[in-house]
Parts: C-alpha cells; sequence; structure tokens
C-alpha cells in the first residue's frame, strides 16, 4: 500500500489496524452485494473474510511465503529478496496481526451492521 508505516511493534498494529478498517468495508460491500443478488449472510461473511485478507494482508503474506521458498544461498540473494520488504524483522507479526485484524473487522462489521431479525 506504500503508506509509510513505522517499524517494530508499532508498525504492525498499524498495519493491523487498517486490516480492520479494509475488513469491515469489505463486510458492508459484500452485504449489499449479498443483499442484491439475495444470497445468505454466509455468502457475505466468507467472501468479505477472503477479500479482506487478501487486500489487508496480501502483499505480506506473499513475502513471508516467497522468503520460505526461495533459495537464499549466497548474501547477494538474500539482499535482493529483503529489498523490497518494508521491515523485515517483524514481518511475521505483522502478517498475523493483519490477517486477526482483518477477521476480526468482518466479525464487528457483521455484528454492527447486519439486519437483526425479531426474536
Amino acid at each position: 500500500m506504500n503508506l509509510p508505516l513505522h517499524y517494530g511493534v508499532l508498525g504492525a498494529i498499524e498495519a493491523g489496524l487498517i486490516a480492520f478498517v479494509l475488513g469491515v468495508l469489505c463486510f458492508l460491500f459484500w452485504n449489499w452485494l449479498s443483499a442484491r443478488m439475495r444470497w445468505s449472510m454466509g455468502h457475505a461473511v466468507g467472501w468479505a473474510c477472503v477479500s479482506a485478507v487478501i487486500i489487508g494482508a496480501g502483499v505480506d503474506t506473499w513475502n513471508m511465503f516467497y522468503l520460505g521458498i526461495s533459495k537464499l544461498e549466497s548474501p547477494l540473494y538474500a539482499r535482493l529478496a529483503l529489498q523490497g520488504i518494508h521491515d523485515p524483522d517483524s514481518l511475521g507479526s505483522r502478517v498475523v496481526l493483519e490477517i486477526a485484524g482483518a477477521l476480526s473487522g468482518v466479525a464487528l462489521g457483521w455484528q454492527w451492521f447486519s439486519k437483526k431479525t425479531p426474536d
């Protein structure tokens, strides 16, 4: 997203909060679309979770996956792989907080904005 985030735990928390907002927005979009298409609420929640995680944590998750499968046998390859990653020291915590933020954003969006049925 090219946002100037901080490094370390503060940057991971900021990324998690951004993913939280994206989760709420994704739920609002999929809730609107599922109401128009007459889908169940499960479709809206499921697709909102998938899209929020892909949008919110996609790049960092890909970077973590790529570091796991690439051959970093020489210092040159390791330097090239780490050069494009913002704060590679706390990449794992950033991915965890982004996924948790996206999923909790969808859950709270579901709680706040879904239609309530009378008991």
